[in-house]
């Protein structure tokens, strides 16, 4: 087994939780927006800057971003995948990190300043345009208009997008700021390789 490319540990979870749901109604572009108003709850609670509702919050994206797993695992197990779970599933995605980095820019605007909003934009912009340079990278990688996600870079079944899950204990700790600082800036760095490889790939399709 390549060390590099096992199935990451929470997608193993997620496909035998979502068993129970593979004969009912439940479809899996329903889940994909259930994350997303999830994560967006919990990035609303973290944007009041209330160290209890901080707490709520972190528990609730942390949710989110694991319920992220269960819409592609049911697809699979139902046979319904389809271009539109693939884009959806890339939206909600996209659109909840960057919702929690303006809901951290505007709840740590009390502590930073000015400076909590430009971090928080500028790693809103970076999760939408790592959304956009992901979907290129898998069409790519697959050759063609892929209806499944590539995935994250990852090592012995964890992804770099597997670091999410560390936002609940350490805002439970108190050290929510640092940890949007790191977050702002790793995600910044993270948008560059992204478009970095889309380019090299783009590169060497001409």
């Amino acid at each position: 087994m390549n060390i590099m490319n096992i199935m990451p540990w929470d997608q193993r979870i997620a496909r035998v939780l979502v068993r129970p749901l593979v004969r009912s109604p439940v479809r899996p572009n329903q889940i994909s927006m259930l994350t997303l108003v999830v994560a967006l709850a919990g990035a609303g609670l973290l944007a009041t800057g209330d160290a209890a509702m901080a707490n709520w919050g972190a528990g609730l994206f942390i949710m989110s971003r694991f319920l992220d797993h269960f819409d592609g695992e049911l697809a699979r197990q139902q046979g319904s995948t389809s271009k539109l779970g693939y884009y959806l599933d890339y939206v909600s995605g996209g659109l909840s990190y960057a919702a929690l980095f303006i809901g951290l820019g505007v709840g740590m605007a009390g502590a930073l300043g000015v400076w909590a909003i430009v971090l928080g934009a500028a790693g809103a912009a970076s999760a939408l345009i790592s959304m956009f340079s992901n979907m290129q990278i898998d069409k790519y990688q697959s050759g063609a208009e892929t209806i499944d996600a590539v995935g994250y870079p990852g090592f012995a079944g964890f992804e770099l997008e597997d670091g999410i899950y560390i936002l609940g204990p350490i805002t439970w700790a108190g050290w929510l700021l640092p940890f949007f600082v790191a977050a702002g800036i790793g995600a910044s760095i993270y948008c560059l390789w992204t478009i970095f490889t889309q380019l090299k790939h783009a590169a060497a399709a001409r």
